[in-house]
């Protein structure tokens, strides 16, 4: 008796195209409206400005600036694409339209964008067979001529791209052409100050929303999802998405510093840290963080807890202004946990020995810095140079974060036990001015009183 070996079915699961339906979908098709020429910001002579920054960094030399490409998310389903900051920066370009396309900034200063433009209807069967990127399956794309008038520049096909591969600086491989991207956006003009000002309203808005949704996420068996989702749905009507992965962290689960799991309960005897951030259709994210008492009362440890990252926080605000140290809002915040810490018994030597570079010791309940630049990445200018960033000084129209938190961990036996398990941070985005700094997410209230006032004019709608 011959067995017979099984047929392995491998492929995917489109029907095949017979050779009578490609003749079909070649011809027949009405002229599609041209996309319109509006372009993607209010000022592509903006872009041009950016471009010939980067190109004097760099004189005589090619620059490749790669929009990034699809990652798969499970077999052959995409995460969604959002393109590189710096490749966004440069041409305003933000769609979900851009993989795999290129910005080239020529030795001669010219730029050129390759990219892949929108495949005529009369031949390959692109737009209805490519799943990934044809017309069919994920949307009309410019052509060339569309997107010249969009983009302000010279455009040419991606497959044209060969001729430059492996000559000039590529910024996905060339370290010094990254770093010079990251500080060339230390500083926002104002155009960008408002897109974050646009993504902290959105932001505030959002948190509103939790708010108020509050009683049936309480409701609910996981109800850090619910309200990681209620979050999601303001920042995708709003805005491209969250900037970041929300942060839905009840209880506990606040002691972990990138807790998204977000796979929880909510017990209206905790607490809520929502660390969470709208982007802009611009790419600009906003970063936020309330910690909030699921009962609507802080119990009287929480706001001990509270007031404490408070102060420092209002330490931290104080010490912002031009040419101070990036590090000096750090320094402020830590010196006012030390010392509290050191106040409550927690710390088992003076606040400023805890606080002297070769201790740290107050640390083991406030691990992180206190704040970041922040922009287009939630974490923005991040392969700038140490001596322009983190050891540099604050400049108007710098914009960044003061965060100050307390983690006590629920198994820190060094505790009194009515602290361990509560972690409180409080996040606001300020931009450096003249003569200090502005708060611009003072929208939301701070203040342990006011986010009582406000929670509870929220869930019962009274003004």
């Amino acid at each position: 008796m011959t067995s017979r070996t099984p047929q392995l079915h491998t492929g995917s699961h489109d029907l095949p195209v017979s050779d009578a339906l490609a003749a079909f979908m070649t011809g027949g098709w009405a002229t599609t409206a041209p996309l319109p020429d509006e372009p993607p910001a209010p000022d592509l002579a903006r872009f041009a400005a950016r471009r010939a920054r980067l190109a004097a960094r760099f004189p005589g030399e090619r620059l490749l600036v790669p929009a990034g490409e699809l990652t798969v998310r499970s077999h052959d389903c995409d995460h969604r694409f959002r393109p590189h900051s710096a490749y966004a920066w440069l041409t305003g370009l933000t769609g979900e339209d851009q993989p795999g396309h290129v910005l080239v900034l020529e030795p001669d200063g010219e730029a050129v964008l390759y990219l892949r433009p929108r495949p005529p209807r009369d031949g390959g069967g692109a737009f209805y067979r490519d799943r990934r990127h044809g017309e069919f399956w994920v949307g009309r794309r410019p052509d060339l001529a569309e997107a010249e008038r969009r983009t302000g520049l010279r455009c040419a096909h991606l497959d044209d791209l060969d001729r430059h591969r492996g000559s000039g600086r590529d910024a996905a491989l060339d370290t010094e052409l990254a770093c010079a991207l990251s500080e060339l956006r230390l500083i926002k003009d104002d155009w960008e100050v408002d897109q974050l000002q646009q993504a902290v309203a959105h932001t505030t808005a959002g948190f509103e929303d939790v708010v108020r949704a509050l009683p049936a996420a309480l409701r609910h068996p996981r109800g850090e999802r619910w309200i990681e989702g209620v979050f999601q749905l303001r920042a995708r009507a709003e805005g491209n998405g969250t900037g970041y992965e929300t942060i839905a962290a009840a209880g506990a689960h606040a002691c972990v510093l990138h807790w998204t799991r977000n796979d929880g309960p909510l017990d209206p005897r905790q607490l809520l840290l929502l660390d969470a951030g709208v982007e802009t259709d611009a790419l600009y994210t906003a970063d936020l963080t309330r910690t909030l008492p699921l009962s609507g009362r802080f119990f009287p440890v929480q706001r001990r807890v509270y007031e404490l990252v408070l102060a420092a926080q209002d330490a931290g605000i104080a010490a912002l202004k031009p040419g101070a140290s990036f590090r000096d809002f750090h320094r402020a915040c830590s010196g006012v946990l030390a010392e509290g810490l050191a106040d409550w018994g927690v710390l088992r030597v003076p606040a400023r020995e805890a606080l002297a570079a070769d201790s740290g010791l107050y640390r083991r309940y406030t691990l992180c810095s206190s704040g970041h630049m922040l922009g287009l990445d939630v974490h923005d200018c991040a392969r700038s140079r140490a001596e322009q960033y983190l050891d540099g000084v604050l400049a108007e129209g710098q914009v960044l974060t003061v965060e100050p938190g307390l983690y006590l961990q629920p198994d820190d036996a060094t505790l009194p036990p009515e602290l361990r398990g509560i972690g409180v941070r409080i996040e606001d985005d300020l931009v450096i001015t003249a003569d200090g700094a502005r708060l611009m997410s003072s929208a939301l209230p701070r203040t342990a009183d006011a986010v009582e006032e406000w929670m509870d004019g929220l869930l019962t709608g009274r003004p």
